[in-house]
Order: structure tokens, then sequence, then C-alpha cells
């Protein structure tokens, strides 16, 4: 082995002790205290209003904007779609695949409950986002966590602070290890050079973006029911093969997850904390709950019906967690490949092969690419509204060439270090999102209930 390569397995095993360290019991402590104290201020919202979210997709609440979509601003709805399109990606098959392997099955159980906290976590982002937006010079609506970090005392630096990382987490996680998967899936399937995938990846962003955000987001929207069928249409298959076992697996997991002392699973036992953990850092990297994105998005949009529409954002929310993230563990376990040895996309590709053959690894290469060009756009225009805050409107072209950049360099390289650099970023975006939400707390209180006494009367 060469002192390059010597020094990159050193690096990239720090890198892993820190994102294990960061997302000790201490991190995994204050997202659980911080979801409570949001569920019993704005009364249970995520339970008392699970209904009226879905019911929000199909009948979104009534603007006056409606049907007047310019370069400016974007409608609810399609805020919705991009925050799953943004929130269903490789993160989720990689992801619970790590979280299986690292936590046990037991990982599942706790991935599902602690996804009711994450609900409450994105009404509140949402809220926040839409109630303080802001108008640009030049008639955007722009809203998330940057603008309403400016809130807190001292908080026009952790806004530049939060939309610096933000941005390199559009570049990297949104972009580059996208590519990389997409590339990956497109070589499986076809045998196609790596270099002719970068190009056209290259060259469709140069397309999309170049159209502004109005192009992003309708590109964007058609993807999600493409992806979001492919996963359940091919889950659920997968599913009904293993129906008789499906009962014997969910007793695996409760017995994972609730056990006090460690479980023996294949070489090493698993943990309560364990299951917890991995539950947390890898399913809330996979739903971005928490991460501010969702209010990026929402925050672009315009109306005032601010709590309408952070109602409907938790059904977002409970889609990539409670169903992507659980069922993916469920498929695992049910076929028995949790314990395998194989970890990351290999895993998952393992459990469909178990029902589809050698097709199976066909079946996730079409839903690696499909995920992974639904974030890829998705963040485009994450990234875009990160860069124009901290360049204050200025230089969006430089943008564009720097996101179509990434592609090829996420399409050609290997990203082994930054999948694991994924959960330290994440980790600090979280951080200073929730400090910024049990802030301003007392005004999401507020305007649930002023809005509750107009629904009243």
């Amino acid at each position: 082995m060469s002192l390059g390569s010597q020094s990159f397995v050193d690096l990239n095993s720090v890198v892993q002790q820190v994102d294990a360290w960061l997302w000790g019991w201490p991190l995994v402590g204050f997202v659980i205290a911080v979801g409570l104290v949001l569920t019993v201020a704005l009364g249970f919202v995520q339970f008392r209003y699970f209904i009226q979210s879905w019911k929000y997709i199909f009948y979104p609440a009534k603007s006056a904007l409606d049907g007047k979509q310019t370069e400016n601003y974007i409608t609810p709805i399609q805020a919705f779609l991009n925050t799953l399109s943004a929130s269903i990606g490789n993160g989720s098959a990689a992801g619970m695949s790590t979280a299986v392997v690292g936590g046990g099955p037991g990982a599942a159980f706790w991935v599902f409950v602690l996804g009711f906290l994450y609900m409450v976590i994105r009404y509140a982002e949402v809220y926040a986002s839409m109630e303080y937006h802001e108008v640009t010079p030049t008639g955007a609506t722009r809203g998330g966590p940057m603008v309403y970090m400016k809130k807190l005392p001292g908080g026009v630096f952790l806004a530049y602070l939060y939309a610096l990382f933000c941005l390199a987490l559009s570049l990297v996680t949104g972009n580059a290890m996208q590519c990389n998967s997409i590339r990956l899936g497109i070589e499986r399937i076809t045998g196609i050079s790596p270099l002719v995938t970068a190009v056209v990846l290259f060259i469709l962003l140069l397309y999309i973006m170049f159209g502004g955000a109005t192009r992003i987001i309708r590109v964007s929207e058609r993807i999600v029911p493409i992806k979001v069928g492919l996963f359940f249409i091919t889950t659920f298959i997968v599913l009904a093969y293993y129906y008789q076992s499906l009962f014997a697996t969910l007793k695996l997991i409760m017995m994972y997850a609730l056990t006090p002392e460690a479980v023996a699973g294949g070489v090493v036992g698993f943990s309560v904390q364990q299951a917890i953990s991995y539950a947390m850092s890898r399913s809330l990297n996979a739903t971005e709950a928490g991460l501010g994105t969702a209010g990026i998005l929402y925050g672009s949009t315009r109306g005032k019906n601010a709590v309408e529409n952070s109602i409907m954002s938790m059904a977002s929310s409970f889609i990539s967690s409670q169903l992507v993230c659980f069922l993916l563990i469920v498929v695992l376990v049910a076929s028995g490949v949790w314990n395998s040895g194989l970890v990351s996309t290999q895993l998952t590709m393992a459990a469909y092969e178990t029902v589809f053959g050698t097709f199976g690894s066909i079946v996730v290469a079409f839903l690696t690419i499909s995920f992974g060009l639904g974030v890829l756009v998705a963040y485009a225009f994450i990234g875009r509204e990160c860069w124009l805050y901290l360049t204050r409107g200025r230089w969006p072209f430089v943008f564009t060439l720097l996101y179509c950049s990434m592609a090829l360099f996420g399409s050609l390289s290997k990203v082994d270090l930054i999948w694991n650099a994924t959960g330290i970023i994440n980790a600090g975006l979280i951080g200073i999102n929730l400090v910024a939400l049990i802030y301003l707390l007392p005004s999401i209180r507020k305007g649930l209930r002023d809005w509750e006494l107009a629904q009243k009367k």
C-alpha cells in the first residue's frame, strides 16, 4: 500500500470515529429532547393533524398566487414534491443498510418511532421559514434557516455559517455522491464508460440550471412519481414474497430494539444505544428533517397559509422515514441478508436478488439512478438559494458552472470519505437549526394557536 493510500485510510478512519462520537448520546439525546419539547408545546400536532397533512397534499390550501409561478417563487405543492425528492435518495438505500449492519434489526423500530419526532421538527422549520421569509431586491421570495436565524442573538453569523455549510452539503451530498451512485448504477446495467455518464450528467444539469429556478423545480417534480412509484412497487413485491415470515421479522426487530443488554448478531452484539444511534444518524441523513432544506424550499413560496403548508410538509417526513426507511430495513431483515457481511448498496442488492434473482441488482440500479437524479435536481435549487444568499444575489451563473462541474467530479471519483463526512456536516446543521427552532418556539406556537382559533370561528 502506498503512502498516499495509507494516509487516505487513516483520514477515513478518523472521520468515521468523529462521526460515531458526534452521533453518540449527547446529540441523539439533544434531538430527542427538542423533538419532545416541540411535540408538547405544539400540542402533539403531528398526531392531531396527521390525516389533515395528507388532505393538504391532494387539496392544497388556496392562495391568490396559485397558477402564477414565476422565477421569483414556487408553489407549496412544488415545495412538497421537491422536499420529498430531496429526502428520498441514495442516502436511504445505503444509509438503511449501514443502520441495520451497525445497529441491528432494532434500528427499524427506532426509525419508525423517531420519525414522529422528525415530523414535528419538519413542521417547526417549515413554519419558521414561511413566517420569517424575505423578499429580495429582484422580487424573489427567500426563506429557510439562514433567514430565520437572523432573529437570534448573533444570528447573522449563524445565518451565514448555515448557508455556507448547506451550500457545501448541496455540492457534496446532493451532487457528487448522487452522481457517483448514478454512474455506478448505469455502469452496472449497461457497462457504459463512467466518462460518458459524467459528460451526460454535466450537459443535463447545464440545460436544467440555465432554465433558472422554474425549470429546476419542474424537472424535479416530474422525477418524484417515477422514483417513489418504482420503490414502492418493487418493495411491496419483495414483502409479498416473504409474507409468511413478516410476523417473525417484526418480532425480531422488537427484540433487538427493546432488549436492554446487547443482543448477539453476527460476530458482535447490538445494544439499544447502537440501534437508536444508527437509526437516528442514518434516517436523519435520509429524511433531512432538522437540516432545514425543506424550509429553504417552502420559504420560496408565497401566501398566508404558513400553518396549512407546515402541516402538509409533515407528510413528506412520514413518507421518507416511516415508509421508505422503515420498509427498507424490513426488507433487509425479512430476506435474511442483514447479517451476511455485505454493506451499503451491495446489501440492498442482495435483498432484492433473493426475489428477483440476478434481475434484483438491475432493480436496485434503477432505484439508485432515479433516487440520485431526484436529489441531484432538487439540490440544484437548494444550493442555488444558499449561493444567492451568500453572494447577495450575484453571479448565479458561477454557481451553475460549479454545480455542473461537481457532477463531473462525483461521477469520476471515489467518494468513500465524503460519504463518511456527511454525518459530521449533518450534525453541525442540525445542531444550529434546532437551537434556532427552540428560540423561535413561542412564535411557532402562537402561529398554530391563532390558526386553530380562526378555524373554530
